[in-house]
């Protein structure tokens, strides 16, 4: 069995403008490709007919290149939704919190996911494992997401692939089964 036959519903996460400044969020990022490889699994989705969702952030802080009066706040143009599919607004990390994603997955009897989207280590973490506690069958796609270097509690700097990496690996065979665009346009 393919996986286009259990319906999976494809989340393309924060994938906006505003991440486009890479020292606003830390510099050095990591698969520099990611929304041109969501752009290719999006082609895929929409050519198989399957569900595709658009989860955007709007940041509370009116400084943030996330926010809503912001030119950042818009959705990338290499995966501009279609009129007919769902654009999520979501205020936090988790799409599933402070939106009805959870309600329109159950109710379109969706029960398998695939993630893909900015930045691994807040909102792709955050949302996948949270599809993963909800017993959402789930799959990250992991050079579909990218991150930055963080600064640790001592002032140390993390390269964005190692974060990237470790958060990966905190999410695989708990939360999510995490694989790469190959893998998975071949599963689909």
């Amino acid at each position: 069995m393919k996986l286009r036959d259990t319906k999976p519903a494809l989340l393309l996460v924060d994938i906006q403008k505003g991440f486009d400044k890479e020292d606003y969020w830390g510099g050095n990022r990591n698969n520099k490709n990611a929304e041109e490889i969501c752009a290719t699994i999006l082609a895929k989705w929409r050519t198989l007919q399957l569900p595709v969702f658009h989860i955007i952030h709007s940041s509370q802080d009116p400084n943030s290149r996330l926010h809503k009066t912001h030119s950042g706040f818009e959705i990338r143009d290499e995966v501009k939704p279609l009129s007919s599919e769902p654009v999520i607004v979501k205020e936090v990390n988790s799409a599933f919190i402070g939106t009805n994603l959870k309600s329109i997955l159950e109710t379109q009897h969706i029960d398998t996911l695939v993630i893909v989207g900015l930045t691994t280590n807040h909102c792709i973490s955050t949302t996948t494992r949270m599809a993963g506690n909800y017993d959402f069958k789930t799959y990250l796609i992991s050079d579909a997401t990218a991150t930055f270097d963080r600064k640790g509690i001592n002032g140390e700097v993390f390269p964005a692939e190692i974060i990237h990496q470790t958060t990966l690996a905190s999410l695989n065979e708990e939360f999510a089964t995490v694989i790469n665009s190959k893998e998975l346009l071949h599963m689909i």
